[in-house]
């Protein structure tokens, strides 16, 4: 569903602030696949997301998603193909609109917009239902402005939007980072109920250890541009931070020192 072949991306190339961000950075997901990204700083997780949505051109190499190769072509354009949840809750939403009216916008994306009235009774209902899996009550509230919600409601309901139309690859940017634990746990159950009804192939980078080996069916860690660990099957069933933290000293020779993801 996903290649990444051969990837190069730099940043101020030839001057002091030179940032090799990806070198020469292949990955490739099958369908279905549910991978968590992690790393420290300036690894490269959010260089790849980047990437993959065509927020900027890559240097070298070919980004390939259901078969189809994007690699020239403009975000806007890619946007056909993912749905993409940030971490800011903020982000992703209208908030001057209503939630039906957000989910609206979210199920008409890229198609012609007409002079049709809004929403239908049978999409009003259709929506009802699917904002009923959140457990946040929000099938009741479907005319209330998203601007009034709290962040991990918007959040819930930012994760619907970008997954309503099966997106052939959903991408989590940290996405919980910004929420309290118990609001982020929520989040990323939810995140998982839908990823596996709709078997859905989701990169998902998160900052939380924890979260990165309890979700999905492989996970990666990423330093310097390059994957250093990829860890799948029955291995990353029985992994543990311990077990991460000792696979990390052996295959970058340092420790790991992002606080933030120990801590999580």
């Amino acid at each position: 569903m996903l290649e990444l072949k051969n990837v190069s991306k730099t940043f101020n190339a030839g001057t002091v602030n030179e940032k090799k961000a990806l070198v020469d950075f292949s990955l490739t997901l099958n369908d279905g696949d549910f991978v968590t990204v992690i790393g420290g700083n300036g690894a490269g997780k959010s260089t790849m997301m980047n990437a993959i949505a065509g927020v900027w051109q890559v240097d070298s190499g070919q980004i390939i998603i259901d078969g189809a190769d994007v690699t020239r072509l403009p975000e806007h354009k890619r946007a056909v193909f993912l749905g993409r949840v940030f971490q800011d809750p903020m982000t992703g939403t209208a908030a001057t609109m209503g939630i039906e009216e957000n989910l609206a916008l979210a199920k008409r994306r890229g198609k012609k917009r007409t002079l049709r009235s809004g929403i239908t009774k049978e999409e009003r209902a259709e929506y009802r239902e699917l904002l009923k899996i959140l457990g946040l009550g929000l099938e009741n509230r479907l005319t209330s402005k998203v601007g009034l919600l709290s962040g991990g409601q918007r959040q819930a309901l930012t994760l619907l939007m970008a997954t309503l139309k099966k997106p052939k690859l959903l991408l989590l940017d940290e996405h919980t980072a910004a929420l309290d634990p118990k609001t982020a746990a929520k989040v990323l159950e939810t995140t998982q109920l839908i990823v596996e009804r709709d078997k859905l192939t989701t990169l998902m980078i998160t900052h939380n250890m924890k979260d990165a080996i309890t979700y999905g069916n492989r996970l990666i860690m990423l330093m310097d541009g390059h994957i250093i660990l990829d860890i799948s099957g029955e291995e990353k069933k029985k992994l543990t931070v311990e077990d991460l933290l000792h696979k990390f000293e052996a295959a970058s020779g340092t420790e790991f020192t992002n606080d933030k993801a120990i801590l999580g």
